[in-house]
């Protein structure tokens, strides 16, 4: 028996002692004949990564690998092999293993591990065994310095000396922490501290360090000061602050750095722009900054849109001033670039510096300002223009006399392609699908078609192409088919991929059966269901025929992006059945009858001439689409609001053309009345991924599936749960009439909590009103509703309405804020605290108004303007009154004129 049998039987039982002894005996040649045994067991034990037997043999195959490999690159990449980590030998073993090689040898190979990335997961005691062994310099790269930073701060040293006094101990010290300050997403680490000690942390360890001389001061305030000027991440950016704060430094070391805290205060996130502003306002207070500094920095920092350090920055910039009139040429301009904040308390604030100060400024400095009171507000240009000895009408030169509102192109409805012509253009658009995070209704369609019609010419041809599209689903029968599959599969069809399943035996037909069966006769549903299952059971079903009776193609199939299908379409693919003889498939048959326009035609004549063509078919499906478009329009059916504790929602009356008994049990429960006091209408899902397709299912009807999904998404604002964002465009630009569960859906979507969700009510609402279906008195009348009784936080809306405002939109959020905010004005009473963010509502009402023009008085706004008082409320109460009275009074005077 050879060496290397002996050595592999050793390695295949997993002893590893056995290991060290008979590779410690080897000669060099003897290790290298039994690396390709060892890369030959590695490559088998891949197959079997979590068997009981690969982690039981994989320590010692680790470290006889280490041990054989004569080369440090060989060496270094079998130890730090991916599935080597899943049992690794422990590094101990490998130092010992290679404790005999050459001192370059091993440098190298600590080198080669300590360039791999952290995900590697090779341990740090292995990296730092070796580089001790071999008395090379300590390696710098990121994983070795995150390995040092973590292994320095393991749980089972903390009973040990505190971390200041191991850290001190370590030769690699200084060029240890000095990485650091090039590490990414290292912030929470120095955060950390352990237990209730905070001397057991890095940064009370580090500043100890740096006032005991282990640490070079200057480099540390330099790394801290140069990371901040490198911006990153918050966390990082907080330790980095919280560092150079722990090294308490002087105001010279301050001074030194004058260039940094400008550039900072312009352009670092907010905390450190506020430390950086605080350091520079007490140099200037002590007169070590000029005053051309002071208004570069100025410059910067009012141009910012942080409310709070704009407002520093201005009490700042007055008590220089107050302190050295003479600066008043240099600093004044400086001041006016807070002419263009888009918050009129702080551009009143910079007026306010104007008018006190402008008599000490010279020309060219009033003319500089001058020129910037262009982006004052209305009601603040003649007070600019007063401290500045002009008339006011100078500054009205350049302002457009006729507002034009600016909307978004109205949505063009889409066609839906024809389904792709051949099998290989059919699986790059699967592939394309099956990528997608949101499905779009038009792309999905014509795939699902694509896929019966090839299915029905060639399934042989078809299933080619696909395989390599949906090798390695989930669901693909590689080794036959899997039973975890058919459970899925039952529960939850998964969109196209239960076609795809079916085409490639994933899944047994019985299951499909029982699913189909089981979305017909299930009684009690959610709000998702109900809206889910005629589009589950159609998948379902074409699913089965695919595998039973395939059919030549999907009758519903729809003609638009939005659902609809054109009668005449129907009655052509109804004509070709009969044809082929084809039978028709009962969900596909009633989807398709749900698509046809069943609305009054434009053109009842044609509506009259394709239902005579359908009877002439002489089939039953021909016959019940003639009677579908000769019936006279269905009623929409009642609705009214609901008030409940939290919210508003909305009731409606059933629909019977949904309840008939001609359509298959799945899509009956849509017809069901929408009462949201009553149990079962709400459930717990998170989200709704199959949105897209609801809305198709009951095409221009928008205001029933509104109605039904109310309730959920006024989860998204009631109580913060993530809702889907393309949800309310999709709404928005989907055909009906609309009602109060659609305004309702988009008021909740001005109030939801995350960001993407509030952009995506602002493109809902500006959709509608570009399209000329927006009633901004009732929305607004809704708005404020919610508001009042605190379903939706006025602060949120706030985000939208000015976002709308920003797009050309003023007339519309006017209108809109003209009849939300009485709701929330007449709330307050004297004396006590409105709802945070109404005065910011009320300086959005002002802004448009000042834009787009306003008429009218607001109810109540009078009574809050009388309040004496500086609060944002009522300082944006009494311009918003300024504006109307002022319009007002315009209107009356040209009326009289």
């Amino acid at each position: 028996m050879t060496t290397t049998d002996t050595l592999m039987a050793a390695v295949r039982e997993g002893k590893v002692s056995a290991v060290i002894e008979l590779v410690t005996d080897m000669t060099t040649e003897e290790r290298r004949a039994a690396v390709p045994e060892l890369k030959a067991l590695r490559i088998e034990l891949r197959k079997e990564l979590w068997s009981n037997r690969a982690r039981q043999i994989r320590p010692a195959l680790h470290a006889a690998g280490a041990a054989c490999h004569s080369g440090a690159a060989a060496a270094a990449a079998w130890i730090s092999g991916s599935e080597m980590a899943w049992a690794p030998a422990a590094p101990p073993v490998l130092l010992n293993l290679l404790a005999n090689r050459d001192r370059q040898w091993q440098a190298d190979v600590a080198a080669r591990l300590a360039d791999r990335p952290e995900s590697a997961g090779v341990p740090f005691a292995l990296m730092s065994g070796l580089v001790r062994l071999s008395g090379c310099e300590v390696p710098t790269t990121d994983s070795y310095v995150r390995g040092w930073l973590n292994s320095s701060t393991t749980t089972w040293q903390l009973s040990g000396p505190l971390l200041a006094e191991r850290l001190g101990r370590d030769a690699h010290l200084v060029p240890l922490v000095n990485a650091l300050f090039e590490l990414d997403d290292i912030g929470w680490r120095l955060e950390w501290t352990y237990g209730q000690d905070d001397a057991q942390g890095w940064i009370p360890a580090l500043a100890q360090l740096t006032e005991q001389g282990l640490l070079d001061r200057r480099t540390m305030i330099d790394g801290c000061v140069a990371r901040l000027l490198r911006g990153g991440s918050t966390v990082d950016q907080r330790a980095f602050l919280a560092l150079f704060k722990a090294l308490s430094p002087t105001r010279e070391e301050e001074r030194e750095r004058t260039g940094d805290w400008m550039a900072l205060a312009t352009d670092a996130a907010v905390a450190i722009a506020f430390h950086a502003q605080s350091v520079l306002t007490a140099l200037a207070l002590d007169g070590e900054l000029t005053a051309r500094q002071l208004a570069e920095m100025s410059r910067g920092v009012l141009f910012r849109p942080e409310k709070k350090l704009v407002r520093a920055q201005l009490v700042l910039l007055g008590k220089v001033l107050r302190a050295s009139p003479s600066e008043a040429s240099a600093l004044l301009p400086a001041v006016a670039e807070g002419f263009g904040h888009p918050d009129t308390d702080l551009q009143e604030r910079a007026v306010k510096l104007v008018e006190r100060w402008a008599g000490r400024a010279d020309q060219g400095a009033r003319d500089e300002m001058l020129a910037s009171a262009e982006l004052l507000s209305g009601a603040l240009r003649p007070r600019a223009a007063a401290a500045l000895g002009v008339v006011p009408e100078a500054l009205e030169a350049g302002t457009p006399e006729v507002y034009e509102e600016i909307l978004p192109p109205v949505p063009l409805a889409r066609r839906v392609d024809p389904a792709p012509e051949t099998v290989e253009e059919l699986a790059e658009e699967v592939g394309a699908l099956l990528a997608a995070r949101t499905e779009d209704v038009a792309v999905f369609e014509r795939v699902l078609d694509g896929l019966v019609r090839h299915t029905y010419r060639d399934h042989e041809a078809l299933v080619e192409a696909l395989r390599p599209v949906v090798a390695g689903r989930w669901w693909y029968p590689e080794d036959g088919p899997r039973a975890s599959a058919d459970t899925n599969f039952r529960a939850r069809p998964y969109g196209v991929e239960v076609v795809l399943a079916s085409l490639f035996d994933g899944v047994k037909p019985s299951t499909l059966h029982k699913a189909l069966r089981k979305d017909g006769s299930q009684r009690s549903d959610c709000v998702h269901a109900k809206l889910e299952r005629p589009w589950r059971a159609r998948l379902y079903e074409t699913a089965y025929r695919l595998r039973t009776e395939p059919l030549p193609f999907l009758l519903s199939t729809p003609t638009w992006a939005s659902g609809l299908l054109e009668a005449g379409e129907l009655v052509a693919r109804l004509g070709e059945y009969r044809r082929l003889g084809a039978p028709v498939a009962e969900a596909d048959f009633a989807q398709a009858l749900r698509r046809v326009r069943h609305d009054v035609p434009a053109d009842p004549d044609a509506s009259v001439g394709v239902a005579a063509a359908a009877t002439a078919l002489g089939t039953p499906e021909g016959d019940r689409l003639a009677a579908l478009l000769t019936a006279p329009a269905p009623a929409a059916p009642a609705a009214e609001i609901v008030g409940t504790e939290s919210r508003l929602l909305v009731r409606t009356g059933g629909v019977p053309e949904l309840r008939s008994r001609e359509l298959p049990p799945f899509f009956r429960p849509l017809g069901a009345p929408v009462d949201p006091t009553e149990r079962g209408q709400q459930c717990y899902h998170w989200g709704f991924p199959a949105y897209p397709h609801w809305l198709a299912i009951l095409p221009g009807e928008r205001e029933t599936v509104a109605a039904r999904l109310l309730a959920v998404v006024s989860a998204g604002a009631v109580d913060d749960i993530p809702l889907e964002v393309g949800y309310l465009p999709l709404l928005a630009e989907s055909p009906g009439p609309v009602g109060d569960a659609l305004l309702l859906s988009v008021a909740y979507g001005a109030g939801a909590r995350r960001a993407e969700e509030r952009v995506a009510a602002v493109d809902a609402l500006l959709v509608l009103a570009a399209s000329g279906q927006l009633d901004t008195d009732r929305l607004g009348e809704l708005l404020g509703r919610l508001m009042a009784m605190g379903a939706v936080k006025p602060v949120r809306v706030v985000e939208c309405v000015r976002t709308a405002a920003a797009t050309g939109a003023c007339g519309t959020v006017w209108g809109l804020l003209r009849a939300a905010l009485p709701a929330l004005l007449a709330g307050p009473a004297a004396g006590t605290a409105a709802a945070r963010g109404v005065g910011d509502l009320l300086a959005v009402a002002a802004e448009c108004v000042e834009r787009a023009g306003g008429r009218g008085e607001l109810p109540h706004l009078g009574e809050l303007a009388a309040r004496r008082g500086g609060s944002r409320l009522l300082t944006q109460a009494r311009r918003l009154h300024t504006l109307l009275t002022l319009l007002t009074e315009e209107d009356a005077s040209a009326a009289t004129t």
